[in-house]
């Protein structure tokens, strides 16, 4: 499956249809599919959750893409869904959302990982330079991962990150 990638296993998934019914959303089939896949893989473009959900939730649910941007609008208003801009042109969704963390992005294949914040709530400082109240800080840390740090020091490109990106985003 085509992904970015996060690192750490995904916790147990919630209870889906309890929390579509207590934001006031319908139960359908559409957004139980898109929320298993995007909970299932940590990261994922709208492109990307189309693909991964007849892996998920069977073929018979899948599901044209701009439905798929449907329902991911109406999850991100229920606050179930995450839109992360990582200043690609393109945004990653994500289901951790309740908690203010980061991401850091590899800037040669584009792997993704939660990192958590220092300070642990939103915002992350003081920003004395404005009277807005700030309620969400996106920071986006941008380096190499492990695999591609080791890679461009000996030159090589790291296994399975070869011919795997696409305007820096992990396509593997």
């Amino acid at each position: 499956m085509d992904s970015v990638t996060q690192t750490s296993a995904a916790p147990a998934a919630p209870d889906w249809r309890a929390l579509l019914k207590a934001r006031g959303l319908r139960v359908t089939r559409q957004r139980l599919a898109v929320l298993s896949s995007l909970h299932d893989a940590g990261h994922l473009m709208a492109d990307e959750i189309a693909r991964a959900i007849p892996a998920v939730a069977g073929p018979e649910a899948a599901i044209a893409l701009p439905s798929v941007y449907a329902v991911l609008g109406d999850l991100e208003r229920a606050d179930l869904v995450r839109k992360v801009d990582l200043g690609t042109g393109r945004a990653l969704f994500e289901t951790r959302v309740g908690d203010n963390h980061h991401h850091a992005v590899c800037r040669t294949c584009g792997r993704v990982d939660d990192v958590p914040c220092a300070v642990g709530h939103a915002p992350c400082l003081d920003p004395q330079s404005t009277d807005m109240r700030i309620e969400v800080a996106d920071v986006v840390f941008r380096g190499l991962c492990h695999d591609c740090a080791t890679a461009a020091n000996t030159a090589q490109p790291a296994v399975g990150h070869e011919d795997s990106t696409m305007n820096g985003v992990n396509h593997d």
